[in-house]
């Protein structure tokens, strides 16, 4: 942000009174294209002006391509975060990465609460009011901050009820905290949607991990299944106890037995 301010003002000194805000990087070369000064100074800030927008094209190549990937992670987890209006490949990741198991949620509320999208009650009197909660996970509240202001930019229903709710008496940040409750509902609507899809598949294809699979035929490591008409018979049983001993001769069977 700070580079592109630096070229934004180095145009400005070029061309005063011409610069736009929110310039593209070829809108800027078409600028620098068309300059041409003829003092040292003026040379001297369109040489910044161009190494500068150099750099800025780098490091959007390198945003677009890290962009890219994340897109591909997103997807490849069965994600349809995406899908949602404001919500790119940078706030679907943060959001899977953050939230983890959405079961760990009892219902949105308690899902919101934890993006600290829940607003804390303010009222005082008969003005009821209600103000920012500083809890929960500020990185996620910061994604649905984007992505609410992505909403309120674009044509789409999210800006439509911001300016409902400015309509009806709100200051633009209570408006924009209940349209960033908005967006908290719907992520965790879709991560729930998202999760029982993924444990239907799962369901469907079976412990084994292929559809049709049952538990039998994916357990390879045990033995085949032996009907009762196949097992052999048992053969005889061995004698378990041994034979009683002798009783033992008193002393006058034994003076008998000597007598005779």
């Amino acid at each position: 942000m700070q580079a592109v301010n630096r070229l934004q003002r180095l145009l400005s000194e070029l061309t005063p009174g011409k610069a736009k805000k929110d310039l593209t990087a070829l809108q800027a070369k078409a600028i620098l294209a068309s300059v041409r000064p003829r003092d040292l100074a003026g040379k001297t800030r369109k040489r910044l002006a161009v190494e500068q927008l150099a750099e800025l094209v780098e490091v959007d190549k390198k945003t677009k391509a890290l962009t890219k990937e994340l897109k591909a992670i997103v997807l490849s987890r069965g994600s349809h975060l995406m899908d949602l209006r404001g919500v790119g490949p940078v706030v679907a990741a943060r959001t899977l990465a953050d939230v983890g198991d959405v079961a760990r949620f009892a219902d949105r509320n308690r899902f919101a609460s934890w993006t600290g999208t829940a607003p804390l009650d303010a009222s005082s009197g008969e003005q009821n009011r209600h103000r920012l909660s500083r809890a929960g996970n500020r990185r996620m509240n910061h994604m649905i901050h984007i992505a609410a202001i992505s909403q309120i930019r674009l044509d789409t229903d999210g800006r439509a009820y911001y300016r409902r709710k400015r309509a009806e008496g709100k200051k633009p940040l209570e408006a924009l905290r209940c349209l960033k409750r908005r967006i908290s509902d719907a992520l965790y609507r879709q991560l729930v949607a998202d999760a029982t899809a993924a444990t239907a598949q799962a369901g469907e294809a079976g412990p084994g991990g292929h559809c049709g699979e049952t538990q039998e035929s994916s357990a390879v490591d045990l033995p085949p299944h032996i009907d009762t008409s196949d097992q052999p018979l048992p053969g005889p049983v061995q004698p378990t106890l041994q034979p009683a001993p002798p009783p033992r001769k008193t002393d006058r069977q034994r003076n008998l037995e000597a007598t005779a």
